[in-house]
Order: C-alpha cells, then structure tokens, then sequence
C-alpha cells in the first residue's frame, strides 16, 4: 500500500495528535497561523477579517437610523450659533454708530483738536519769523503733529487744515461797510489752506500772491464768501484797508466771492466766522445797545507772513477733525487716553516738539466721549440682562435636547452598556455621532450671523457660536455618561412624586437662592448703572465686565431659576391633593389625569426651567421697552401739554382757534394767553403767568394727567371788570383778587396772600393762590401761575398759545391751517411755531445707541419666547408615544376618543397652568425686586446735546407682558395636547400594543 505523499502514515488513518480530520485540510500548515483567519491584507484565501476600530460605520448607521432627529439637532444648532454669533455683531454696530452720531452731531467746534501757537517771537530775525509762518514750514508742522496723535484717534485729513490769523481784529476804515450803529466794521484776516478745495467760485478768482510777500508789503489780495459779500456789501474789486504796525495800512483787494462747497463740514463750521460774518454787540453800561458787523477776509497761505505787520497779534494754528468714521465703541478708553494725551500729557511734549514751545491743544471732545459714556453705561447693563436671559433659555433648550435624546435611547445605550462597551468608549462614539451633525450646523449658523450682520469684530462672533457648539455636542454625552455609569439594564423609577432630591440637587438649589439674593441686592442697592465710564483714561468700560455686574445682569435669570426649582418641588403636592377627591367622583378621567400630571418624568424639570425662565425675561423686557414708551410719551407730554402745541410771540388771530378746531383728528382746542415776564410786585423776579378758560383747560389737565383741578375754583368772580384793574365794585368795595393755581415753588415763596403782577404791556393783576400742583400743560418746568383769563385786561387775554387735542392730529393738515389762519403763507413774519407730541417724542430718541439698543432687547426677548415655546413642543413630542400607547391600551377598556381628548388635555393642563401662574408671579416678582435699582432714563430720554431730560424714567409693572406670555404658553400646551389625542385617535392601535416594543 502507499503512503500519503508527505504525510508519513497510511491513507485514511490520522496519527495520534494529529489535527487533521477526513475531508479536511490544515490551513497555513507550518506558517503558525490558526486555521480560519486570515492575515490583513490578503486576500487568497476565504476567511474572517480582523475586527474594524473605526467609529464611522457607527455613525453612518445611526444617522440614516434617525435622520429626523439628526436634522432637528442641526436646525437647532444653526439658529442658535447664528443668534448668538449676531448678538456681540448688533450690539458693536450700534454702539459704534451711536459713539459716531454722538461725534457728529457735537460739531466741529467742540471735537475738533486745535492746536495753537502764537507768532514767532520779535527776538528773532524778521526773516526767520516770516519763514515760520509760510506754507512749507506750516505744512511740516502739520505732517509732524499728526504723526503724534495716537491710534485709535484717527484725524481726517479731507476736513483738517491749517493756517495763520489774527488774534485780534482789526478796524476797516471805509465809510461804505455798514455800520448799524456808527461803529466801524471789523475785519479778522486769516491765510487758511485749502480754499480752493472747499469753495467753488461765485465771481472774481481765487486771490494769489504774485511777489514774495513779507510784513512790509503793502496790497495783498483775499476772497469773501457770498454771505459776508451779501451782508457788507463786498464786491469784487472792493479795497479794504486794516491798519498796520509801524508802517502805513494794509490794503486788501477782494478778487473773488466764493461759496462753500459744503457748508457744514469742518472747515467752513469749526471758525464759523470764516463763512458768516456775526454782528456784536459791545458789552455797555447803561444806554441804547451798540453794535457793529465783523467779517473775515481770506488771504492765499502765501499772504501769511503780511499778518506780521498787522496790530492783530498773528497766531499759528492746526485744526485736526477726527474721523467719525475711524471711531470705534470698544476702543473708547484708549481714545480718552489719546486726547488727554494731548491736551495735557506725553502727546503734548511731543507737539510742543514739533511746532512751538507755547504750542497749546484744546478740544471738547473728551466732553463728547464722557457724555457718550454716560449714556452706554446705562443702556448697556439692560441689554445684558435681556442677553443673559435669551441666553440661559437657549442653554437650558440645547440641554434638553440632548437629555430627552438620551432618555429616548436609555435602551440602546444600557444594552451597549451590558454588552461590554466602556464609557470612554461610548462617550466617544456619542461625541463624534453628534459633532458630525452639530459642527456643520453651527458653521452655517456662524455663516448666517456674518451675512445677516456684516459688521463688527469676527472673533467675539466665532467664540459664541463655537461655544454653543461645543454645549450642543456635549449635551447628550454628558447626559449619557451621568445616567450610564453602573451597568444595568432596568432603570430605576423616576416619578417626581416618589423620587426624594438628592443632597447634590439641594445644595445646588441652595446656591442658587444665594446667588439670586445677592444679585437682587446687588441690583437695588448699586441700580444697573453702577459701573458708569467716569473716568475714560482709567480704562473704565462700563461693560459688566466685572463678576459682580454679570451676577447684577443675571438677577432677573436667577430669579426665574428659583422659582422654577421651588415650584419642581412643591406642585405634585396639590396635584396628589386632588386626585384624593377626584378618585371618588364618577368617571374614571379626572382622577387618572391628575395621577398622571402628579407623576411625571423629573425629565419636565428642563422644561419647566425654560418656560419660567423665558417668562420671566419676557416679563421683564416687556417691562423695560413699555418703561422706556411711557417715559417717552410722559416727557412729550410734559413739554407740549397736549397733542400739538401752537405758539407765538405776538397775539394770535381771534379765528385761528376755528380753523384749528377744523382740521383733521383735532377734537379739542384751548386757547392760553402766556406771558412770560410777569413781575409780582415790585421785584425783579419774573413767573410765567397763563391765563385759560377755566372749564376747558380743567378738561385738558384731566386727560392729560397734569394737575387735574375742578374748574370752578379757578373762574374769576362775575363783578370782576375786564382790564383786571383794582377799581371799586357796585357795592364800594374792591375787586376780589383772581384765584390762582401755582406751582408749589411759587406758592411756597408768595403763600396765600393776595398780591400783584405788573404784567408785560403794562396792566395790573391781584391774585391769590388757591390751588397748588406740581405739573400743568400750559407751562413747563417748576414755576408757574394759571388764572382764569376772563378776568385778565383786553390785551393780555389775547391767546398766544393753543393747545390741541386728539387721537390723530395730522401735522400736515394742522400746520397748513395755522399759516393760513396766522397768514404766514403770505407774510413769514406772521408765522407761529407748531409742534407735535409724536415729533416731540421721537425726539428722545437721539442716538442710534439708544434705538439699536431697544431693537436688541426686543430681539432677545423674541429669542427667549421662541425657545421657550421650542422647549414646550421637545417635552411634549418626547412624551407622545408613552401617550400614545396609554390612549390604545384604554381603549381596549372602553374609552372613547372624547374622552382620550379630555385626558391628555387634562392632564397637560394643570403643568400648563401651574407654569403659567408662576411665569406670572415670577416676573411681577422680578420687576418689583429690582425696580429701585433700574433708571430708564439713559435709554428712553436722552436728548441732542447732552441737555437734562425732562423728568424721570422708571421701571413699573407692565400687565401685557406679564400676561400675554402666560396664557400664550398655556394655550399653546393645551392646543398640542388636543392636536395630539386627534391625531393619535386618527390611527390604528395595533404598534402601541405591541409587547416589548420600546416607546
């Protein structure tokens, strides 16, 4: 017999120890390799491949598992990381052109830098003092003094300029030049740069200096605009002869008249007197005031060193604009640094250097920036609430998302669990799984917020969608990591109502309430408005930088954490209260609604913080923005007295009341005879004296809420004769003095004694004051006398003044009626001033600061209320299929589809209504405990100018917004919770009665 070939033994019979079976052959014999792998890489032989460590099959799965709720997270992501990359963008762009508004509206004058030097001292040789003065060593100094100004004071080169001019102005001697009251005109000589460049030609040519000119010279030529030419007879060709010091006249020959091409730029606005020649009036003692008209003379920069020769004290002088267009909110410490550097520090040496040792720099614009700073530091404060607010919302909704995610799969997570996975592992796989979705999608949100608003720094937008982000990513695997650490497949039960809180969550909560409370004194005793740029130099920001201002800016969030903790805590009790009696009530869906509402899931614990949190934000931002249109409406109010106000310096017509009366949205008119000038007896102090109708201007001051008085005690007695002097009655006795109304500041000085009023055309009046209030329409401010006019003389009962009442009073109509009625269509002297409540109010609203700062808010609170209604609709849809099967399962027991509705409505209501109260409570909670510590005024009435507002603004309790966010949650939870009992009674039953299937 054979042999195997190689085997060493019979066929068919294996040697002891031999592996080999019949039909079999030995894999990889004499390699060491176990028979069925394989080697990676090879792929000659069938077997199994070595186990593959990547995650991505994992989550490729998973995503076309759940697509839905992949792109649920991505939305959810992409509006938040685009709101929140928008909201430091919207706050830089509005605080950068309010800081420029802020710039511009301060004029030239004030912001301009001026830097000044006297002439050249008469120690020197007389050519070195010319050559000072020229066009090429001013234009050095010029290039070397803006080299000193620093970054971020940027100065614009277009309006800035330079030149020479006298300090003291000079007689002309011509007899043609009008003199108003026989004293000669006078004339300021000034050698600017930039004539041809801001002027167009109206006659004549740009004057030049033909020959080297120097101090001695005799004729020089110089330009007028077509003001001073119109208003001192300047013609082209005129001579104008100033003195000169220690030679003959100056003569000055005008070649040309030209006009500004801008009027109100810089150059032309920073010496007004270069455009517009003023008339002034001499101090004087005693006698008829005198006056005399003074203009200026523009001579080419090569003319300048002729000022030498002039008794008018030349002086050197650069004027630096800065540019508003450079000037940036987040830099405005570092710009009061530059200007005080200027003005009295390093900045100054370094001018000094370059041009003059008596070299001086002044500028208001430090002023400007104060002011400026003033009025962000109490806005800002506000807007952060609002922020944090929206924010801790948004917070609190991407947590959500990421727990009821990880409650919905708390099954496929555990069985991983069970079967060995570790928790870096799954933490892992859960972070890639939710960064594939999430990163994307804030991308695109951070995409969103740069094209929605394309202006400010890049970074702050970056970190903030960056860091909402990361939260989204870190939600579900920190949830699934908290609740995963032991395995086990069985969760323990997690009804509120048996579950006691643990020691962690009580410190927590414990914390917080401290947190609140100090934020809430905080807040009262410093008010929002605590950390004000007094100082600009010190670096002082006014940005709730400081962890005691974002604890101060938190209040209101705090407050609504709280209350949301305390009432997690304390409504099952109620809830299980009533189910006691429910029980034994017929009818078994009173009591199973309350069992269940007393039993939910600690998972509404997130909800019910957002929705608390939301209305209480809402609450308070409704408060401030119906705070801020209060104040403004008051303060329109206070000015005006009515709807409009019409007003002259003379009498008015006798039919102009009619013709007002008649135009459109007009309900009511009451005439007012004012003067102004009324002198109480012999003194020299004046009260502003109205005379009204007493019934009307009663009426008026009813509606308008200003010192409402009964009218009968104002009217002034029958016998009273009608030019209101003390003469004799029928009776022989004298005239009863007039009742007065007065403020309490006149009645404090002249009480309740009659005395007299001498009143401006010359007549007489007795008053006495009856009544006293604080406010009144006729007159503002805080001295005031109101007497009836009936008992005034023929000349002083004239109206002056009408105040106009109603719903919509058109401007147009009204103002159209008054010329005519005033005939100033025909005579402009005749014209009478008309204002509007509405143009008043609008007023108030003078910085893009302020209304961009209101947009903001209204924004934020929007936000909050969307994310609020989004954490209702995430609780609600992640409890739909344990509803879902609830109703199929009792309907194998009889219930009908009504009453499957009545459940689920029952049962989400006593959560919806409970949240609502508390949204309620919360918020009127929140505004009275921080109301003593918030000033409105900064944000509703600031005014152009930096001028005291009128009056104060404060915060109150706004019902609608306490309200209307209330019932619109309980509406909406109770609206989903029908929709859902509709559309679940739609379907058929048999997947929810499916045994083991996972809900």
């Amino acid at each position: 017999m054979g042999r195997d070939s190689g085997s060493g033994g019979r066929l068919g019979i294996r040697r002891p120890g031999s592996d080999e079976r019949p039909g079999f052959r030995r894999s990889g014999s004499g390699t060491g390799r176990r028979p069925g792998f394989r080697r990676s890489g090879s792929d000659k032989r069938p077997g199994f491949r070595r186990r593959d460590h990547s995650v991505a099959p994992w989550i490729r799965t998973r995503l076309r598992t759940a697509p839905g709720a992949a792109v649920a997270l991505a939305l959810l992501v992409m509006a938040t990381a685009c709101l929140a990359a928008a909201f430091p963008r919207a706050v830089e762009r509005y605080e950068d052109a309010g800081l420029r508004r802020a710039v511009v509206d301060a004029t030239a004058p004030r912001t301009s830098l001026q830097v000044s030097a006297p002439q050249p001292g008469t120690y020197i040789p007389q050519s070195e003092r010319e050559s000072a003065v020229s066009p090429a060593s001013m234009r050095k100094a010029y290039e070397r003094v803006l080299n000193v100004v620093e970054r971020p004071l940027a100065v614009d080169p277009a309006q800035s300029m330079y030149g020479v001019r006298n300090v003291n102005n000079l007689e002309a001697a011509e007899t043609w030049l009008p003199m108003p009251s026989g004293l000669p005109a006078q004339m300021s000589l000034a050698a600017q740069s930039g004539l041809a460049e801001h002027s167009r030609m109206s006659a004549g040519r740009l004057p030049r200096a033909g020959d080297t000119v120097t101090a001695a010279t005799r004729e020089v030529e110089a330009a007028v605009t077509t003001e001073t030419a119109k208003r001192l007879n300047i013609k082209v060709g005129s001579v104008i002869h100033v003195p000169g010091m220690q030679r003959d006249p100056l003569a000055v020959r005008i070649t040309g008249i030209v006009a500004p091409r801008d009027p109100e730029s810089a150059y032309w606005t920073t010496q007004p007197l270069l455009r517009t020649p003023s008339l002034i009036r001499p101090p004087t003692q005693g006698g008829e005031p005198e006056t005399y008209w003074l203009g200026a003379l523009l001579l080419p920069p090569d003319a300048a060193p002729v000022l030498l020769g002039t008794p008018g004290e030349p002086a050197r002088y650069w004027l630096l604009t800065p540019d508003p267009a450079a000037l940036t909110a987040h830099d405005l410490s570092r710009l009061g640094s530059a200007v005080a550097s200027l003005e009295s520090g390093p900045g100054l040496v370094k001018v000094r250097g370059s041009t003059d040792a008596d070299t001086g720099v002044s500028t208001d614009l430090d002023e400007v920036l104060a002011s400026y700073a003033q009025l962000r530091s109490g806005v800002r404060p506000l807007v952060s609430v609002a922020a944090f607010g929206t924010g801790a919302v948004a917070v609190v909704v991407l947590l959500m998302a990421g727990r009821l995610t990880a409650d919905r799969r708390r099954t496929e997570l555990a069985l991983l669990r069970a079967r060995g996975a570790s928790l870096r592992g799954l933490t892992r796989r859960l972070v890639t799984e939710t960064a594939v979705v999430a990163l994307p999608a804030g991308a695109l949100g951070l995409a969103g917020a740069l094209l929605l608003v394309p202006y400010g720094r890049a970074p702050y937008a970056v970190g903030a969608a960056l860091a909402v982000t990361l939260l989204a990513c870190a939600a579900l695997p920190l949830r699934a990591l908290a609740a995963h650490r032991v395995v086990g497949v069985h969760g323990a039960r997690e009804d509120l109502a048996s579950v006691r809180p643990s020691r962690r969550r009580t410190i927590a909560e414990l914390t917080l309430l401290v947190l609140a409370s100090a934020a809430v004194l905080a807040l009262r005793s410093r008010g929002t408005s605590g950390t004000s740029d007094e100082a600009l130099g010190s670096g002082a920001s006014g940005d709730l930088g400081s962890s005691g201002d974002q604890l101060v800016a938190m209040a209101p969030v705090l407050i609504g954490v709280i209350a949301a903790l305390i009432l997690v805590r304390l409504y099952p009790l109620p809830l299980r209260w009533l189910a006691r009696p429910a029980g034994r009530m017929r009818g078994a869906i009173g009591h199973l609604s309350l069992a269940r509402a007393g039993r939910t899931s600690v998972s509404t614990v997130l909800p019910l913080l957002a929705l608390l949190t939301a209305l209480t934000t809402a609450a308070f931002g409704g408060s401030v923005l119906a705070g801020v249109a209060d104040a403004r409406d008051r303060a329109a109010v206070l000015n005006l007295g009515a709807d409009a106000r019409v007003e002259a310096e003379s009498a008015l017509p006798a039919t102009l009341p009619e013709r007002v009366r008649s135009a459109p949205g007009v309900r009511e008119v009451t005439p007012l005879s004012i003067a102004y000038e009324a002198k109480p007896g012999a003194g020299v102090e004046s009260v502003p004296l109205a005379g009204v109708d007493p019934e009307g201007y009663a009426r008026l001051a009813d509606r308008t809420g200003l010192g409402a008085f009964p009218a009968g005690e104002l009217k002034a007695s029958p016998a009273a004769p009608a030019d209101g002097a003390s003469k004799p009655g029928a009776d022989g006795s004298a005239k009863a003095p007039l009742p007065a109304l007065a403020s309490s500041a006149v009645a404090d000085r002249y009480g309740t004694h009659p005395f007299s009023l001498r009143l401006s055309d010359g007549s007489d009046v007795t008053v006495r004051i009856t009544l006293v209030r604080d406010l009144t329409p006729a007159l503002p401010g805080t001295d005031f006398l109101i007497v009836d006019r009936a008992g005034l003389g023929t000349v002083a009962a004239r109206p002056t003044t009408l105040l106009v009442t109603g719903d919509q009073v058109n401007g147009g109509a009204l103002r159209k009626a008054v010329a005519s009625g005033t005939g100033a269509d025909t005579d402009p002297t005749a014209r009478a001033d008309v204002r509007l409540r509405s143009e008043e109010r609008a007023r108030y609203v003078d910085s893009p600061l302020q209304s961009g700062a209101e947009r903001v808010y209204a924004a934020a609170v929007a936000a909050g209320s969307g994310y609020a209604v989004l954490a209702l609709l995430l609780a609600l849809v992640r409890a739909a299929p344990e509803r879902a099967a609830l109703l199929a399962r009792l309907r194998t027991m009889g219930l009908t589809r009504s009453q499957g509705r009545r459940l689920l409505v029952l049962e989400a209501l006593p959560q919806a209504l409970l949240a609502a109260a508390g949204g309620i409570l919360t918020g009127w909670a929140a505004v009275r405990l921080l109301a003593p510590g918030i000033d409105l005024t900064s944000i509703a009435l600031a005014t152009p100018g930096g001028a005291p507002p009128t009056g104060t603004a404060a915060l109150h309790t706004d019902p609608a917004s306490l309200f209307l966010p209330a019932l619109t949650v309980l509406l909406l939870a109770t609206g989903i919770a029908a929709g859902q009992a509709w559309w679940t009674g739609r379907r058929g039953s048999v997947r929810e009665l499916r045994a083991g299937d996972s809900r």
